[in-house]
């Protein structure tokens, strides 16, 4: 019997559903929120103890909107959100995530890697220093060189990097998700976002106990391209969650274009974005796109994550074998 057959034995999910496709098999906005609903129904009625990942981005924000929709209208519970705290966080983030777990009345549990962070505080550390190997924790340092086979001495406080992103994000989510006995994860990833996710399937399995807690990812907008995602904000998330928004929709001009005297605090879409950020990384090493904002940028002809530092980019496929989102 394999390890997905076992894990855990009350679950019953078809993990090759979405293999080989892509977001063209789902050709209308309809197509893809129907999708989606049924892909976070089936996450929220199988999985006993979920989460939902929140980064205050636009993809994890859509998955949580069809998690609170979907939880309202068949009476299921909406789960906690994990929102990893890495250090490095615009403040601008944290104050939108802090916003809307207020105003939606949502568990966000914070996860992060209190050791190396202890010590970024203790030394008065900024982005780029250098962090001693044998000064971290013994846990840290089990990850640094028997995982990453990591050999330096040091390495930089950096989160788009080999090292920092394993520990400052995938470090700090594995032990949340042990600490909070997690059997679900509910991801907002998409299969045109990145290469090393265009193969991910609807329920997609983590099980091996070496690398981390076994659980599944359900993954309920990966059928939505980067402009799909910007339609459903503004056709359904925005004018189904703010009262003042027009029911039909409205697609502002930017911040000084919304109607009926609302303004950005009151719009569930980061203010990162109508800034002209695409895609939200760490504070020192992500770009504004275009001075437009995101949702009327030529998304046809760029690429989403130009503006990211493109060293984790490159090393997607091996920080996701080690459970990075």
């Amino acid at each position: 019997m394999t390890e997905t057959e076992t894990f855990p034995d009350y679950l019953d999910v078809e993990y090759t559903a979405g293999e080989g496709e892509e977001p063209a098999d789902y050709p209308g906005i309809e197509d893809k929120l129907e999708k989606a609903i049924e892909v976070t129904r089936e996450g929220l009625e199988q999985y006993e103890n979920p989460v939902v990942m929140w980064t205050g981005g636009k993809d994890s924000t859509l998955t949580l909107y069809f998690i609170k929709e979907v939880a309202e209208r068949f009476d299921l519970e909406v789960p906690s959100a994990v929102f990893i705290d890495h250090f490095q966080h615009f403040d601008d983030i944290h104050d939108f995530v802090d916003r809307w777990a207020e105003e939606w009345d949502l568990d966000v549990i914070y996860a992060k890697n209190d050791d190396i962070g202890n010590y970024v505080e203790e030394h008065d550390l900024e982005p780029g220093d250098d962090i001693p190997v044998e000064d971290l924790s013994e846990h840290n340092q089990h990850h640094i060189r028997d995982i990453l086979e990591y050999e330096e001495d040091t390495f930089p406080f950096l989160l788009d990097t080999y090292v920092g992103n394993h520990l400052l994000k995938t470090v700090a989510l594995n032990d949340t998700l042990e600490e909070h006995d997690v059997d679900g994860v509910i991801s907002g990833i998409r299969w045109d976002e990145q290469d090393a996710r265009a193969d991910e399937t609807f329920f997609s399995p983590r099980h091996d106990p070496d690398i981390y807690p076994p659980h599944d990812r359900i993954q309920p907008i990966l059928q939505f391209a980067e402009p799909d995602v910007w339609e459903a904000f503004w056709g359904f998330v925005v004018p189904e969650t703010v009262d003042e928004y027009p029911d039909d929709g409205y697609i502002p001009e930017g911040a000084d274009d919304l109607p009926n005297d609302l303004t950005q605090d009151d719009i569930p879409v980061s203010p990162k974005y109508f800034a002209g950020f695409r895609s939200l990384g760490s504070e020192i090493s992500t770009d504004k796109s275009a001075e437009q904002p995101a949702w009327l940028q030529d998304m046809a002809n760029t690429t989403e994550r130009a503006g990211r530092a493109q060293d984790k980019e490159d090393l997607m496929e091996r920080l996701r074998d080690l459970g990075y989102m």
